[in-house]
């Protein structure tokens, strides 16, 4: 039997992406299995127009859905996005299905989020879409390198991918999703020296603080989890967005792991606090405004959806 060929999760950092998270109405079954096993087709026939262009796109399934389209069994780690209420507030909001399109260009990532849309057209309702940017040298909005931890090659792939202990879902992946605001006018009258403490690092340089020299409650202090003295890794592939004429800026924190937990432990750390009350502090210039989470099934799963006569 083949092995399972995993969804592009650990796609190189691109400089455009689009991210839409999309609600199913009743009925929706039928055209969501058709686009599911024609997905794969629908990004080469825009990718092979520009083959320099990088375009991949990961499909994501939340749990309510899974349950619709396929229903038993269902992943190991899959389940509605928890709510976290603590000293700041990341809230759960509605998504049956999320697709992170990344290119090059955002030109291709619009062209297939058009196709994906109008393909669910009816059946479906887009609650959120970000179309986010790389931002010079590859910095947030607040002014600090994003991602330098990332793992990458083999290290990805134990990150992200599921291995024997859900062997049916092997080579999946789960993958949650955050928009967070930020108040930039707040941020930026921050000495830099303050700001380099809330996250643990250099802010030009980007050289991690010392041990010795980081609070307690620092950014990357709060998100380093370990287990059995090894760290756990995730693969984030956040980006930049913003309306300059709304004044609306922010981050859009997607993180990809092979179970959910893990970023979970992150959250936990970061919104009440390790030990309780220790909250990271970036959250007091920063606002989680919707949250999900969502399995990610390996490319072959999808190829192979069968799509049942009728529309029911």
């Amino acid at each position: 039997m083949p092995l399972a060929v995993p969804q592009a999760v650990d796609s190189p950092l691109t400089r455009a992406a689009i991210f839409l998270v999309v609600t199913l109405k009743p009925g929706a079954r039928h055209a969501v299995l058709g686009m599911c096993a024609d997905l794969s087709a629908l990004l080469r026939g825009v990718g092979f127009r520009d083959l320099t262009g990088g375009l991949s796109c990961v499909m994501g399934f939340g749990a309510s859905a899974w349950d619709e389209l396929f229903g038993a069994p269902r992943p190991a780690g899959l389940h509605p996005f928890r709510e976290i209420k603590g000293q700041h507030h990341a809230p759960a909001t509605p998504g049956d299905l999320l697709f992170h399109i990344r290119a090059a260009r955002l030109d291709l990532c619009f062209e297939l989020a058009a196709h994906l849309v109008s393909r669910l057209d009816g059946v479906a309702t887009v609650v959120d879409e970000v179309h986010g940017f790389k931002f010079f040298d590859e910095r947030d909005l607040l002014g600090f390198v994003d991602g330098t931890e990332n793992p990458a090659a083999q290290a990805a792939v134990q990150a992200t991918l599921i291995g024997g202990e859900d062997p049916d879902f092997a080579g999946g992946s789960y993958v949650i999703i955050q928009k967070y605001l930020h108040d930039l006018k707040a941020w930026n009258a921050l000495p830099v020296e303050r700001q380099e403490t809330i996250i643990g690092r250099k802010k030009l340089s980007d050289i991690e603080l010392r041990p010795f020299e980081k609070a307690s409650y620092a950014h990357n202090v709060l998100t380093n989890i370990e287990e059995g003295g090894q760290q756990l890794r995730i693969l984030r592939d956040n980006m930049p967005f913003g309306e300059v004429g709304k004044g609306e800026f922010g981050t859009y924190f997607i993180g990809y792991a092979r179970s959910p937990e893990r970023i979970e432990k992150m959250l936990t750390n970061m919104f009440i606090g390790n030990p309780p009350g220790n909250y990271d502090r970036l959250l007091d210039f920063s606002t989680a405004v919707t949250g999900g989470l969502f399995f990610v099934p390996t490319a072959s799963f999808l190829d192979d959806v069968q799509v049942p006569d009728g529309k029911a």
